[in-house]
Protein backbone atom coordinates (compact mmCIF):
# COMPACT_ATOMS: atom_id res chain seq x y z
CA UNK A 1 0.00 0.00 0.00
CA UNK A 2 1.26 3.45 -0.92
CA UNK A 3 1.68 5.75 2.09
CA UNK A 4 0.32 8.57 -0.06
CA UNK A 5 -2.97 6.69 -0.31
CA UNK A 6 -3.08 5.50 3.28
CA UNK A 7 -5.64 7.18 5.57
CA UNK A 8 -4.62 9.92 8.00
CA UNK A 9 -6.59 10.49 11.19
CA UNK A 10 -6.40 13.75 13.14
CA UNK A 11 -8.65 14.40 16.15
CA UNK A 12 -10.91 11.54 15.15
CA UNK A 13 -11.36 12.79 11.58
CA UNK A 14 -10.02 10.44 8.90
CA UNK A 15 -8.77 11.67 5.52
CA UNK A 16 -9.06 8.97 2.86
CA UNK A 17 -5.61 9.82 1.53
CA UNK A 18 -2.81 12.32 2.16
CA UNK A 19 -3.11 14.36 -1.04
CA UNK A 20 -4.58 17.75 -0.21
CA UNK A 21 -5.55 20.63 -2.48
CA UNK A 22 -3.64 23.72 -1.39
CA UNK A 23 -5.52 27.02 -0.93
CA UNK A 24 -5.27 29.16 -4.08
CA UNK A 25 -6.93 32.51 -4.77
CA UNK A 26 -9.32 32.39 -7.70
CA UNK A 27 -10.25 36.12 -7.89
CA UNK A 28 -13.74 35.11 -8.97
CA UNK A 29 -16.06 36.63 -6.35
CA UNK A 30 -17.95 39.88 -6.50
CA UNK A 31 -17.44 42.65 -3.90
CA UNK A 32 -19.52 40.68 -1.39
CA UNK A 33 -17.04 37.79 -1.34
CA UNK A 34 -19.70 35.21 -2.21
CA UNK A 35 -18.43 31.98 -3.84
CA UNK A 36 -19.82 31.31 -7.31
CA UNK A 37 -20.32 28.46 -9.75
CA UNK A 38 -16.63 28.82 -10.54
CA UNK A 39 -15.78 27.77 -6.99
CA UNK A 40 -18.22 24.87 -7.11
CA UNK A 41 -16.62 23.51 -10.28
CA UNK A 42 -13.02 24.38 -9.31
CA UNK A 43 -13.21 22.77 -5.87
CA UNK A 44 -15.69 20.07 -6.82
CA UNK A 45 -13.58 18.82 -9.71
CA UNK A 46 -10.65 18.21 -7.35
CA UNK A 47 -12.94 16.16 -5.11
CA UNK A 48 -13.96 14.16 -8.19
CA UNK A 49 -10.25 13.86 -8.98
CA UNK A 50 -9.54 12.09 -5.70
CA UNK A 51 -8.02 14.68 -3.36
CA UNK A 52 -8.46 13.59 0.24
CA UNK A 53 -8.94 17.20 1.40
CA UNK A 54 -10.10 20.15 -0.69
CA UNK A 55 -9.12 23.50 0.82
CA UNK A 56 -10.70 26.78 -0.25
CA UNK A 57 -8.78 29.88 -1.17
CA UNK A 58 -8.01 32.40 1.58
CA UNK A 59 -11.44 33.45 2.82
CA UNK A 60 -11.45 36.77 4.60
CA UNK A 61 -12.86 37.09 8.11
CA UNK A 62 -13.56 40.80 7.59
CA UNK A 63 -14.14 42.87 4.43
CA UNK A 64 -10.83 44.70 4.84
CA UNK A 65 -9.11 41.38 5.44
CA UNK A 66 -9.36 40.57 1.72
CA UNK A 67 -6.36 40.56 -0.57
CA UNK A 68 -8.46 41.91 -3.44
CA UNK A 69 -12.05 42.92 -4.11
CA UNK A 70 -12.50 39.63 -5.96
CA UNK A 71 -11.58 37.42 -2.98
CA UNK A 72 -13.86 35.06 -1.08
CA UNK A 73 -15.19 35.80 2.37
CA UNK A 74 -16.76 34.28 5.45
CA UNK A 75 -17.50 37.49 7.35
CA UNK A 76 -21.30 37.35 7.15
CA UNK A 77 -24.25 35.00 7.36
CA UNK A 78 -24.76 35.49 3.62
CA UNK A 79 -21.66 33.39 2.94
CA UNK A 80 -22.88 30.23 4.66
CA UNK A 81 -25.41 28.83 2.15
CA UNK A 82 -23.21 29.35 -0.96
CA UNK A 83 -20.32 27.57 0.75
CA UNK A 84 -22.63 24.80 2.02
CA UNK A 85 -23.62 24.02 -1.56
CA UNK A 86 -19.94 23.41 -2.30
CA UNK A 87 -19.13 21.36 0.80
CA UNK A 88 -22.15 19.14 0.16
CA UNK A 89 -20.77 18.29 -3.28
CA UNK A 90 -17.27 17.64 -1.93
CA UNK A 91 -18.64 15.32 0.75
CA UNK A 92 -20.70 13.49 -1.85
CA UNK A 93 -17.46 12.54 -3.58
CA UNK A 94 -15.91 11.12 -0.39
CA UNK A 95 -13.49 14.01 0.19
CA UNK A 96 -13.27 16.33 3.17
CA UNK A 97 -13.67 20.09 2.88
CA UNK A 98 -11.46 22.71 4.49
CA UNK A 99 -11.71 26.49 4.67
CA UNK A 100 -8.68 28.72 5.02
CA UNK A 101 -9.55 31.67 7.27
CA UNK A 102 -7.48 34.72 6.43
CA UNK A 103 -6.76 38.38 7.02
CA UNK A 104 -4.49 40.04 4.46
CA UNK A 105 -3.26 42.81 6.74
CA UNK A 106 -0.98 45.32 5.01
CA UNK A 107 -1.02 43.21 1.81
CA UNK A 108 -4.74 43.74 1.28
CA UNK A 109 -6.62 46.09 -1.07
CA UNK A 110 -4.58 45.04 -4.11
CA UNK A 111 -5.41 44.35 -7.71
CA UNK A 112 -5.99 40.63 -8.42
CA UNK A 113 -3.21 38.68 -10.10
CA UNK A 114 -5.16 38.20 -13.33
CA UNK A 115 -3.93 39.00 -16.88
CA UNK A 116 -6.58 41.68 -17.43
CA UNK A 117 -5.04 43.68 -14.58
CA UNK A 118 -1.35 42.81 -14.88
CA UNK A 119 -1.25 43.44 -18.63
CA UNK A 120 -2.70 46.89 -18.03
CA UNK A 121 -0.09 47.65 -15.39
CA UNK A 122 -2.65 47.68 -12.59
CA UNK A 123 -0.52 46.36 -9.77
CA UNK A 124 -0.20 46.98 -6.06
CA UNK A 125 -2.66 48.93 -3.93
CA UNK A 126 -6.07 49.84 -5.29
CA UNK A 127 -6.92 53.54 -4.76
CA UNK A 128 -9.81 54.13 -2.40
CA UNK A 129 -11.61 55.94 -5.22
CA UNK A 130 -11.63 52.62 -7.12
CA UNK A 131 -12.91 50.55 -4.23
CA UNK A 132 -9.72 50.11 -2.22
CA UNK A 133 -9.52 50.53 1.53
CA UNK A 134 -7.15 51.43 4.34
CA UNK A 135 -5.20 48.32 5.27
CA UNK A 136 -4.02 47.39 8.75
CA UNK A 137 -0.91 45.86 10.26
CA UNK A 138 1.08 45.47 13.45
CA UNK A 139 3.09 48.58 12.55
CA UNK A 140 2.61 51.42 10.04
CA UNK A 141 5.39 50.24 7.68
CA UNK A 142 4.28 49.38 4.15
CA UNK A 143 4.97 46.21 2.21
CA UNK A 144 7.22 47.44 -0.60
CA UNK A 145 5.40 50.05 -2.67
CA UNK A 146 1.97 49.28 -1.18
CA UNK A 147 0.20 51.97 0.81
CA UNK A 148 1.23 52.18 4.50
CA UNK A 149 -1.21 50.38 6.80
CA UNK A 150 -3.00 51.65 9.88
CA UNK A 151 -1.31 50.33 13.03
CA UNK A 152 -3.82 48.21 14.91
CA UNK A 153 -4.66 49.22 18.45
CA UNK A 154 -4.93 46.54 21.12
CA UNK A 155 -8.71 46.86 21.00
CA UNK A 156 -8.68 46.38 17.22
CA UNK A 157 -6.47 43.32 17.63
CA UNK A 158 -9.17 41.89 19.87
CA UNK A 159 -11.69 42.54 17.10
CA UNK A 160 -9.51 40.58 14.67
CA UNK A 161 -9.37 37.61 17.03
CA UNK A 162 -13.16 37.74 17.43
CA UNK A 163 -13.56 37.88 13.63
CA UNK A 164 -11.51 34.69 13.20
CA UNK A 165 -13.68 32.95 15.81
CA UNK A 166 -16.88 34.12 14.12
CA UNK A 167 -15.54 33.01 10.75
CA UNK A 168 -14.80 29.58 12.19
CA UNK A 169 -18.38 29.25 13.46
CA UNK A 170 -19.75 30.14 10.04
CA UNK A 171 -17.35 27.72 8.36
CA UNK A 172 -18.59 24.89 10.56
CA UNK A 173 -22.21 25.78 9.77
CA UNK A 174 -21.26 25.74 6.09
CA UNK A 175 -20.17 22.12 6.42
CA UNK A 176 -16.39 22.38 6.57
CA UNK A 177 -14.43 19.62 8.32
CA UNK A 178 -11.13 21.47 8.54
CA UNK A 179 -10.39 25.08 9.42
CA UNK A 180 -6.98 26.36 8.38
CA UNK A 181 -5.70 29.60 9.91
CA UNK A 182 -3.55 31.52 7.44
CA UNK A 183 -0.46 32.64 9.30
CA UNK A 184 1.94 32.74 6.34
CA UNK A 185 2.94 34.64 3.19
CA UNK A 186 3.22 38.08 4.74
CA UNK A 187 -0.44 38.41 5.66
CA UNK A 188 -1.60 39.78 9.00
CA UNK A 189 -0.63 37.00 11.41
CA UNK A 190 2.74 36.54 9.69
CA UNK A 191 3.27 40.31 9.89
CA UNK A 192 2.97 40.04 13.67
CA UNK A 193 5.29 37.02 13.82
CA UNK A 194 8.20 38.51 11.92
CA UNK A 195 10.60 41.06 13.45
CA UNK A 196 10.95 42.49 9.93
CA UNK A 197 7.36 43.77 9.99
CA UNK A 198 6.44 43.97 13.69
CA UNK A 199 8.04 46.93 15.44
CA UNK A 200 5.57 47.17 18.31
CA UNK A 201 6.70 47.80 21.88
CA UNK A 202 3.54 46.59 23.60
CA UNK A 203 2.49 43.04 24.50
CA UNK A 204 2.05 42.15 20.78
CA UNK A 205 5.64 42.97 19.81
CA UNK A 206 9.21 42.57 20.92
CA UNK A 207 10.28 39.04 21.79
CA UNK A 208 9.00 35.71 20.50
CA UNK A 209 6.22 35.56 23.09
CA UNK A 210 4.96 39.00 22.14
CA UNK A 211 5.15 38.48 18.39
CA UNK A 212 3.34 35.13 18.62
CA UNK A 213 0.60 36.45 20.92
CA UNK A 214 -1.86 37.17 18.09
CA UNK A 215 -1.24 33.72 16.56
CA UNK A 216 -1.83 32.07 19.94
CA UNK A 217 -5.01 34.05 20.57
CA UNK A 218 -6.42 33.27 17.13
CA UNK A 219 -5.67 29.54 17.43
CA UNK A 220 -7.26 29.43 20.89
CA UNK A 221 -10.34 31.33 19.71
CA UNK A 222 -10.80 29.20 16.58
CA UNK A 223 -10.33 25.97 18.54
CA UNK A 224 -12.93 27.09 21.10
CA UNK A 225 -15.35 28.13 18.35
CA UNK A 226 -14.94 24.81 16.55
CA UNK A 227 -15.44 22.87 19.75
CA UNK A 228 -18.82 24.54 20.29
CA UNK A 229 -20.11 22.21 17.58
CA UNK A 230 -18.70 19.01 19.03
CA UNK A 231 -21.74 18.44 21.25
CA UNK A 232 -24.57 16.29 19.86
CA UNK A 233 -26.55 18.12 17.21
CA UNK A 234 -26.65 18.84 13.52
CA UNK A 235 -22.86 19.17 13.35
CA UNK A 236 -21.78 16.37 15.65
CA UNK A 237 -18.17 15.81 14.70
CA UNK A 238 -14.67 16.87 15.65
CA UNK A 239 -13.28 19.83 13.75
CA UNK A 240 -9.65 19.71 12.67
CA UNK A 241 -7.57 22.89 12.88
CA UNK A 242 -4.60 23.48 10.57
CA UNK A 243 -2.29 26.49 10.70
CA UNK A 244 -0.29 27.57 7.66
CA UNK A 245 3.03 29.14 8.62
CA UNK A 246 5.93 30.42 6.55
CA UNK A 247 8.94 28.36 7.59
CA UNK A 248 11.28 31.22 6.75
CA UNK A 249 11.33 34.85 5.65
CA UNK A 250 14.37 33.97 3.50
CA UNK A 251 15.99 37.10 4.92
CA UNK A 252 18.58 37.52 7.68
CA UNK A 253 17.01 38.60 10.96
CA UNK A 254 13.56 37.45 9.96
CA UNK A 255 11.21 34.67 11.01
CA UNK A 256 13.06 31.35 10.81
CA UNK A 257 12.42 27.62 10.71
CA UNK A 258 13.57 27.47 14.35
CA UNK A 259 10.86 30.02 15.20
CA UNK A 260 8.32 27.98 13.24
CA UNK A 261 9.26 24.82 15.13
CA UNK A 262 8.89 26.60 18.47
CA UNK A 263 5.57 28.09 17.35
CA UNK A 264 4.34 24.64 16.29
CA UNK A 265 4.77 23.37 19.85
CA UNK A 266 2.93 26.43 21.15
CA UNK A 267 -0.10 26.15 18.89
CA UNK A 268 -0.35 22.37 19.19
CA UNK A 269 -0.81 22.94 22.89
CA UNK A 270 -3.66 25.33 22.07
CA UNK A 271 -5.52 22.91 19.83
CA UNK A 272 -3.90 23.01 16.38
CA UNK A 273 -3.67 19.58 14.76
CA UNK A 274 -1.31 20.12 11.80
CA UNK A 275 1.10 22.80 10.62
CA UNK A 276 0.99 23.45 6.88
CA UNK A 277 4.54 24.67 6.23
CA UNK A 278 5.13 27.08 3.36
CA UNK A 279 7.62 29.97 3.27
CA UNK A 280 8.27 33.59 2.31
CA UNK A 281 5.87 36.37 1.41
CA UNK A 282 6.71 38.96 4.05
CA UNK A 283 9.77 40.58 2.47
CA UNK A 284 9.34 41.99 -1.08
CA UNK A 285 12.95 41.46 -2.14
CA UNK A 286 13.68 38.16 -0.40
CA UNK A 287 16.03 35.85 -2.30
CA UNK A 288 14.18 32.53 -2.43
CA UNK A 289 15.90 29.43 -3.79
CA UNK A 290 13.18 27.69 -5.78
CA UNK A 291 13.30 24.11 -7.02
CA UNK A 292 11.38 20.82 -6.78
CA UNK A 293 10.17 20.35 -3.20
CA UNK A 294 12.11 23.42 -2.08
CA UNK A 295 9.98 23.92 1.05
CA UNK A 296 9.95 20.27 2.14
CA UNK A 297 13.02 20.73 4.41
CA UNK A 298 11.03 23.27 6.43
CA UNK A 299 8.16 20.80 6.95
CA UNK A 300 10.71 18.12 7.85
CA UNK A 301 12.47 20.34 10.40
CA UNK A 302 9.19 21.38 12.02
CA UNK A 303 7.75 17.85 12.12
CA UNK A 304 10.84 16.22 13.54
CA UNK A 305 11.77 19.12 15.80
CA UNK A 306 8.33 19.58 17.37
CA UNK A 307 6.57 16.23 17.04
CA UNK A 308 3.60 18.06 15.46
CA UNK A 309 2.13 16.68 12.20
CA UNK A 310 3.00 18.75 9.15
CA UNK A 311 1.95 19.24 5.57
CA UNK A 312 4.53 19.91 2.85
CA UNK A 313 3.87 22.22 -0.10
CA UNK A 314 5.86 23.80 -2.92
CA UNK A 315 6.71 22.37 -6.36
CA UNK A 316 5.55 18.88 -5.47
CA UNK A 317 4.61 17.64 -8.92
CA UNK A 318 5.28 13.91 -9.32
CA UNK A 319 3.71 10.93 -7.50
CA UNK A 320 7.04 9.27 -6.68
CA UNK A 321 8.32 12.57 -5.28
CA UNK A 322 5.23 12.95 -3.09
CA UNK A 323 5.46 9.34 -1.89
CA UNK A 324 9.11 9.80 -0.91
CA UNK A 325 8.32 12.90 1.14
CA UNK A 326 6.01 10.79 3.27
CA UNK A 327 8.15 7.66 3.46
CA UNK A 328 11.17 9.78 4.45
CA UNK A 329 9.15 11.13 7.38
CA UNK A 330 9.38 14.72 6.17
CA UNK A 331 5.62 15.34 6.39
CA UNK A 332 2.31 13.64 7.10
CA UNK A 333 0.55 14.97 3.98
CA UNK A 334 1.38 16.81 0.78
CA UNK A 335 -0.45 19.84 -0.58
CA UNK A 336 -0.57 20.46 -4.32
CA UNK A 337 -1.10 23.89 -5.84
CA UNK A 338 -0.08 24.58 -9.44
CA UNK A 339 0.16 20.87 -10.22
CA UNK A 340 -3.48 20.57 -9.18
CA UNK A 341 -4.46 23.48 -11.43
CA UNK A 342 -2.85 21.72 -14.37
CA UNK A 343 -4.28 18.33 -13.50
CA UNK A 344 -7.50 18.21 -11.43
CA UNK A 345 -7.31 14.40 -11.28
CA UNK A 346 -3.64 14.24 -10.22
CA UNK A 347 -4.43 11.65 -7.48
CA UNK A 348 -5.85 9.27 -10.09
CA UNK A 349 -2.64 9.42 -12.10
CA UNK A 350 -0.65 8.99 -8.90
CA UNK A 351 -2.62 5.88 -8.00
CA UNK A 352 -1.77 4.35 -11.36
CA UNK A 353 1.92 5.30 -11.30
CA UNK A 354 2.35 4.02 -7.74
CA UNK A 355 0.81 0.69 -8.68
CA UNK A 356 -2.42 0.74 -6.70
CA UNK A 357 -5.04 -1.81 -7.56
CA UNK A 358 -7.73 0.14 -9.45
CA UNK A 359 -10.32 -0.82 -6.83
CA UNK A 360 -8.21 0.93 -4.18
CA UNK A 361 -7.79 4.11 -6.23
CA UNK A 362 -10.12 7.08 -5.57
CA UNK A 363 -12.04 6.76 -8.84
CA UNK A 364 -15.66 7.89 -8.73
CA UNK A 365 -18.02 5.21 -9.99
CA UNK A 366 -18.73 7.25 -13.12
CA UNK A 367 -15.01 7.15 -14.04
CA UNK A 368 -14.20 3.60 -12.99
CA UNK A 369 -13.95 2.34 -16.55
CA UNK A 370 -11.01 4.71 -17.07
CA UNK A 371 -8.94 3.00 -14.38
CA UNK A 372 -5.86 1.53 -16.05
CA UNK A 373 -4.91 -2.03 -15.12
Amino acid sequence: MSLLFSPLTLRGVTFANRIFLSPMCQYSCGPGGIPTDWHLVHLGSRAVGGFGLVLTEASAVTPRGRISLQDAGIWSEAHIAPWKRITDFIHGRGSLAGMQLAHAGRKGSTYPALPEFTSAGRLGSVPEADGGWMTVGPSPEAFGSYRPPHELTTAEIGDVVAAFAAGARRAVRAGFDVIEIHGAHGYLIHEFLSPLSNFRTDEYGGDFDGRTRLLAEVVSAVRAAADEFNAPGDYERQLVVFVRLSGSDWTAGGWSVQDTTKAAVLIAGLGADLVDVSSGGNVPDAKITVGPGYQVPFADAVRNGSGVPTGAVGLITEPAQAEKILTDGSADAVLLARAALREPAWPLRAAHELGLDPKDAPFPAQYRRAARR
